[in-house]
């Protein structure tokens, strides 16, 4: 009898798995369709997902999103604290340009902070391994929009420089002038290029469609690549995948998000990132099922407007729970 009990209980296990992992019925006539992640087909792409997403947690999980310790004592050498003057424009052959300080140490970006408004998420032993740079006098070189040059206030109080609105660091790993021991780490950190984009990226590809924002109000709570912050419909089903939101009035009010490429999205779980075919057969991006919308009343990247809206509007945290419950 246990045994039978044990063999049913695996059966059940597998069962819910399967279903969980294909977000409900594939009934597009009850206005929901077949879930795959964008660019392949659901098990190739699936499985290729879930491969990205394991290694970025052994990447990132495990030393807190910044990166391996491997070679990172702080103040192991070059230039790593100070001003970083004069910036400089430097070429490499895999990263292309990218920007360095007046005494040639890569300076870097962290996919983790948000540009509008430009915020530090990194801290504490995370700001050991990636050493702030000061924007006291810093100026642009050559190569270097000074425009775009500015600054953010830390958490510490002091003033941190920024490009383009992205808060900049060098690498305690970067031992000499020219080193880039920093490019990639945990997923998250990319040598800087003059434009305030991550270095090393082919045209095209460097834009995110899907990150993370702080909230000061809500948390952390996901926007698409304009920094629209992203909401979610109660009235949506997650299982099966179905859209409430189908009429004129409020499609014109809640826009959805346009299918997401799970290699352009940060601070989430890409596995999770799926698409979702609507009724007049655009494609519509989802996360843990459930699907994602703009809202037109938000002007700006930031604004969260639709918060709360009807009691049934949701913004959508990095977990793709509904923020502020």
């Amino acid at each position: 009898m246990e045994k039978r009990r044990q063999i049913a209980f695996a059966g059940m296990s597998v069962a819910v798995v399967m279903l969980t992992a294909a977000c409900g019925s594939n009934d597009t006539s009850a206005g929901s369709a077949n879930v795959q992640p964008v660019g392949g087909s659901s098990q190739t792409a699936g499985a290729t997902a879930s491969a990205g997403a394991g290694a970025a947690a052994a990447g990132a999980g495990a030393t807190g999103g910044y990166g391996s310790d491997t070679g990172a004592a702080a103040g192991s050498g070059g230039s790593q604290t100070g001003s970083a003057k004069q910036l400089a424009v430097k070429s490499d052959a895999k990263l292309g340009k990218f920007v360095a300080d007046s005494a040639g140490m890569t300076l870097y970006r962290f996919d983790e902070d948000t540009p509008k408004p430009a915020k530090s998420n990194c801290n504490d032993a995370c700001a050991t391994k990636w050493p702030p740079v000061p924007a006291d006098d810093a100026t642009a070189g050559t190569g270097i929009d000074a425009a775009k040059l500015g600054k953010v206030k830390r958490a510490d109080g002091t003033e941190q420089l920024t490009l383009e609105g992205w808060p900049v660091y060098r690498y305690a790993g970067d031992t000499k002038a020219g080193d880039t021991k920093g490019q990639g780490v945990g997923g998250t950190w990319n040598a800087l290029a003059p434009d305030g984009k991550p270095a090393g990226k082919k045209a095209g590809s460097a834009a995110l469609e899907l990150m993370v924002n702080n909230n000061a109000d809500l948390g952390k709570i996901m926007v698409d690549g304009k920094g629209m912050t992203v909401y979610r419909f109660d009235k949506d089903s997650a299982w099966p995948m179905k859209t409430a939101c189908v009429d004129a009035a409020c499609l014109n009010t809640w826009k959805p998000v346009k299918a997401v490429d799970t290699t352009k999205v940060s601070g989430v779980d890409a596995s999770k990132v799926t698409s979702f075919k609507r009724p007049d057969g655009s494609k519509q991006a989802a996360f843990d099922c459930w699907l994602l919308y703009t809202f037109a009343g938000d002007k700006k990247p930031g604004d969260t407007n639709g918060q709360g809206v009807k009691g049934t509007w949701f913004a959508v945290t990095d977990k793709g729970k509904k923020a502020g419950q």
